[in-house]
């Protein structure tokens, strides 16, 4: 694995940090889930042959890694004992996903009433959910406090006034967090930076809006305050950003204590753990994280005299992001000649932006290999393309392909469990694909593929 490349470094056409193969047909086994395997060419994943899975459930599909899953999920729970560990609903959920995660003793993190009703119908324990979102509205507050959510993470003044008035009028309590922005600028793409002023999460510290946010809660009858929530961004590898981050909520935690009397019995540092999508990426394991992380808190709590409070975390894409892959047909190939006597093999496959936006959101970065057949042909310079009438519909911006990749083969993009589904669509009346889990040679449908019926479902004609 080479090591991180500074973006927009590039030799010819190609960034630094990817390196021709030696063998076009093997798999990069830190950019896939762990029991995905080649052989004779072959992609299988959880026992299941990819071109077999195809032929049941078509192209373009999402495959997720059930034991993959598990395993990355039991690897935080685990490595972070004591702590509660979030799972991030907005990074992928369905009803059975939903059960996976309390099977293996996490909790949930949702941000919508919509994402709240799955953890609710996989008979998630509402105590062990946590609700975010910059914009609840009166009625999704009424429902979470009704229904007894663990916390809900706080990220307004109205929000303040909703929940305390919302608790005051049914008598019910409200567990509640305080969000507050650090100040910090997490190593990221811009759009998914989280600390940082200027952006609409949170309340900052620096302002003195958090610790008057806190004061209001406080107050209120009915409200119960479990702590602050702080969150960095995401796509994080180091533990750097959450050094200065504790540092300054554990600041505000002791003003609060001194002020306002009350010693808060809980603090979430967030997560938002980077993955491997190819090869310039290098992600850190949970036990390290776990290690440092619990370091830095009660080295910072010491310092502040404070009792290290109940910790969470939430680790974002790191459990669901490698532990699917997205499978495509190859529609067309086309050699494009660029400057300097070079050229790109544009590959076009029968998905694109409609089931990963992240390339086209977030500038991203990923991988893929030919699925279904091995190649004796030699790497050339390859960009994976969508379908759809945008120039900008890219789904691996540079990889090596087999020269001899033609219509008819199957590519398999890893590391897409995260946000490829959630952030789905149906741009051009694209169908959105299925969720197949695979496990022990077995695969089951857990998402189906749309159909014109559910697109027609609410289009009234």
């Amino acid at each position: 694995m080479s090591g991180h490349a500074s973006p927009g470094s590039f030799t010819g056409t190609s960034p630094v940090w990817l390196k021709t193969p030696d063998d076009v047909n093997a798999l990069v086994p830190e950019l896939w889930s762990a029991t995905a395997e080649k052989t004779d060419g072959v992609l299988t994943v959880g026992g299941v042959a990819v071109p077999d899975l195809v032929a049941n459930v078509n192209t373009p599909a999402y495959v997720l890694d059930e034991a993959d899953f598990r395993e990355r999920a039991r690897a935080f729970r685990d490595a972070f004992t004591g702590y509660d560990v979030y799972y991030a609903g907005k990074a992928f959920l369905c009803t059975e996903v939903a059960r996976w995660v309390q099977q293996e003793g996490l909790s949930l993190d949702v941000c919508s009433d919509g994402e709240l009703s799955v953890a609710l119908r996989a008979e998630v324990d509402p105590a062990r959910i946590g609700y975010h979102g910059n914009n609840k509205t009166p009625m999704e507050l009424r429902r979470a406090i009704a229904l007894g959510v663990g916390r809900i993470i706080i990220d307004s003044f109205d929000e303040v006034e909703r929940i305390a008035s919302i608790a005051a009028e049914t008598g019910m309590t409200a567990r509640v967090m305080v969000r507050v922005t650090a100040g910090v600028e997490a190593h990221t793409h811009e759009y998914i930076a989280t600390a940082h002023e200027d952006q609409k999460f949170g309340f900052s510290i620096s302002s003195g809006d958090a610790f008057e946010a806190v004061r209001r809660l406080l107050a209120a009858p009915n409200v119960d305050l479990r702590g602050l929530h702080s969150h960095i961004g995401s796509q994080i590898f180091d533990s750097s950003g959450f050094e200065v981050a504790a540092r300054r909520v554990l600041a505000l935690q002791a003003r609060i204590r001194d002020e306002l009397s009350t010693e808060l019995p809980e603090l979430d540092l967030g997560g938002g753990f980077g993955i491997a999508y190819t090869t310039q990426d290098d992600p850190s394991t949970p036990k390290a994280l776990a290690e440092e992380l619990t370091a830095i808190v009660e080295h910072e709590c010491r310092g502040f005299g404070l009792a290290v409070p109940h910790l969470s975390i939430e680790p974002g894409r790191a459990i669901v992001g490698p532990s699917m892959c997205t499978v495509y047909t190859v529609g067309t190939v086309k050699e494009v000649a660029l400057d300097g006597g070079v050229s790109r093999t544009y590959v076009s496959v029968d998905g694109g932006m409609s089931d990963n936006i992240r390339t086209a959101l977030y500038d991203a970065d990923y991988s893929a290999t030919l699925a279904g057949r091995t190649s004796s042909a030699g790497p050339v310079l390859g960009r994976v393309v969508g379908k759809h009438c945008e120039a900008g519909d890219i789904v691996v911006k540079h990889e090596f392909l087999p020269g001899d990749i033609a219509p008819g083969d199957l590519i398999a993009v890893p590391g897409t469990g995260a946000y490829g589904r959630s952030m789905a669509s149906n741009y051009n009346h694209a169908l959105r694909p299925p969720v197949v889990a695979v496990r022990d040679g077995e695969s089951r449908v857990l998402v189906r593929r749309e159909t014109e019926a559910d697109l027609f479902a609410t289009d009234l004609g």
